[in-house]
């Protein structure tokens, strides 16, 4: 049987797993449209048809993966039934433990080797968006008097680039942080958490460094 006589239910949704598989275990800079068409036992002529370039097959990487990465995120952020304390600890560590999983994914969507494409697709005001639901996140604390009143985008850019800092450092190794990554996120959350509660506010949080934080103003 020639390559392009065999037929796939879902050739495009098939090549997509086959290529998140492959950059768990190798770079990403290895992937080509060829590694699909060998996988999946087609021509490339028929990988062709779903991409184009590779640059084609990255955008759609990019869109699914944030996707995915939103997917963590953003109902972590928004279930309004737990402490607002809490939605954000947990979804900060949800986004390093994600990088720690998936580090050729993470550099992938927000590295700079294909910032290019990810800029031209990707929006942050989308509410849907791991960013978008921070930031919404943000305003319901400041309009509930828990957070001081500042910039919601500008809050929100500072604490994921604060996680991004932490994710990025602990998938690539340097000094050793993996090894000790959730006593340096804890630390880091009480740091940002400290710049960000209204001080006429007392954090009440089963989170063992978050009580008694901030104490009620005079």
């Amino acid at each position: 049987m020639k390559k392009d006589e065999y037929h796939h239910g879902n050739l495009k949704e098939e090549s997509l797993k086959i290529a998140f598989d492959f950059i768990r275990k190798h770079d990403i800079e290895k992937l080509t449209l060829k590694v699909l068409s060998d996988a999946t036992n087609t021509s490339r002529s028929a990988i062709y048809r779903h991409f184009k370039s590779k640059d084609a097959l990255i955008e759609t990487m990019i869109v699914a993966g944030f996707e995915d990465f939103d997917a963590v995120l953003s109902p972590l952020l928004l279930e309004k039934s737990r402490p607002l304390v809490e939605r954000f600890y947990d979804s900060g560590k949800a986004y390093i433990d994600y990088a720690r999983a998936n580090p050729s994914l993470y550099r992938l969507l927000f590295g700079k080797k294909y910032a290019h494409i990810r800029e031209e697709i990707m929006t942050l005001g989308d509410e849907c968006s791991g960013f978008g639901a921070l930031k919404k996140a943000i305003e319901e604390g400041q309009q509930s008097g828990l957070l001081k009143k500042a910039d919601s985008f500008t809050q929100a850019v500072v604490i994921w680039s604060s996680l991004h800092g932490l994710a990025s450092i602990t998938i690539d190794g340097f000094m050793d942080v993996e090894s000790h990554y959730e006593t340096y996120y804890d630390a880091m959350f009480e740091s940002m958490l400290a710049g960000l509660v209204s001080k006429k506010i007392k954090v009440l949080s089963v989170l063992p460094f978050a009580e008694g934080l901030m104490g009620v103003k005079e």
